[in-house]
């Protein structure tokens, strides 16, 4: 399983990579690889705000249509748009793919390190 040691994972299966004031979210390998091929991604506006555990988006793939669930609570200031016209992207590198930019962020003491989050998927799969 591929998950950076530098990165932020929430149950979710989002990534959180923290820069300074900011914070990129995405979704983790784990979670591309489950959802297949992505056709199509539907992100924010900026200055949405966004609250942790509710969607902020979803992605589409030749299985189903999955929504995204903000890990943590802030403000979008950016999205990829590169991914609206190139969601395949998510596939290729989920961990280059990151959809939002947010500011504002909120407290990130739920999110896991990448060894809790690898042991998550784990029992997860166990279940």
């Amino acid at each position: 399983m591929n998950n950076p040691q530098e990165l932020k994972y929430s149950k979710s299966h989002e990534w959180v990579r923290i820069d300074g004031d900011a914070a990129y979210i995405g979704i983790t390998d784990h979670a591309q690889e489950s959802l297949g091929d992505l056709v199509f991604v539907n992100l924010p506006e900026v200055d949405d705000e966004i609250t942790a555990g509710d969607p902020f988006g979803d992605v589409e793939s030749v299985k189903a249509v999955s929504d995204l669930l903000a890990p943590v609570d802030g403000v979008v200031a950016e999205i990829n748009e590169e991914l609206l016209d190139a969601p395949e992207k998510i596939n290729e590198e989920p961990y280059e793919a990151w959809m939002i930019k947010i500011t504002e962020i909120g407290d990130t003491d739920d999110l896991l390190d990448a060894d809790e989050y690898e042991r998550f998927v784990e029992e997860e799969e166990d279940e």
